[in-house]
């Protein structure tokens, strides 16, 4: 695995920062989101807490720390999945955006494991 000088470099941030961009233009297009204030907030929070987390544990300058802030991005992963799945429920995205959004987000998570592993066995 590579070194990272900043969290720009490092994949699962790069990745989340593209899915902010998306999740941002599909609420920002679709109307029944401008309704739904509550859920279209809470799934850019979600989505947002992914790549912020990994950037400020990363800035954190421990193994430790940068672990702990890890697990808190992939759990924001997980809840931005739950969310996506009422999105859907709710007819607020089709089956297209849903898949893709949820692939990405499954990969980002995905990528955040892996990491977390990686630093556990450099303690």
């Amino acid at each position: 695995m590579k070194t990272f000088k900043k969290f720009e470099d490092i994949d699962a941030w790069q990745k989340a920062r593209l899915l902010n961009e998306k999740v941002y233009e599909i609420t920002n297009i679709n109307i029944a989101f401008n309704k739904d204030f509550g859920l279209r907030d809470q799934m850019r929070r979600s989505c947002i807490s992914i790549s912020s987390n990994i950037a400020e544990g990363f800035e954190r300058e421990t193994h430790k720390e940068f672990i702990r802030f890890l697990f808190i991005a992939k759990a924001s992963s997980g809840e931005f999945r739950s969310q996506l799945y009422l999105a859907y429920d709710l007819s607020y995205i089709n089956k297209v955006e849903f898949e893709k959004l949820f692939d990405a987000v499954n990969e980002i998570s995905k990528i955040i494991y892996g990491l977390i592993k990686y630093l556990k066995s450099k303690l």
